[in-house]
């Protein structure tokens, strides 16, 4: 099991689809799509896509012309990246 620090879960949470309200209890999906990983990492599609051709991403799955990024691949990356704060 991959354990998921307070920050990436509560930012992946904080997350609001399009058009849609954000809702605090709503479970994690397992897949993201591309607008979801853009929400998460506050950058745009275009950005999501050209780092998945670079295969700069995580957990990136391709059915047929469609991409959806692993949540916990991504999540797990984003925790590796996190500059370490003075009291840890």
């Amino acid at each position: 099991m991959m354990r998921v620090s307070r920050a990436c879960r509560s930012e992946l949470e904080a997350a609001p689809e399009p058009g849609r309200q954000v809702d605090q209890h709503r479970p994690l999906p397992v897949l993201l799509t591309v607008d979801e990983a853009a929400d998460l990492l506050r950058t745009s599609r275009r950005a999501i896509y050209a780092m998945a051709a670079r295969r700069q991403l995580p957990g990136v799955i391709r059915l047929r012309r469609r991409v959806l990024i692993r949540a916990a691949d991504l999540l797990h990356w984003l925790d590796q990246k996190r500059a370490s704060s003075p009291e840890e």
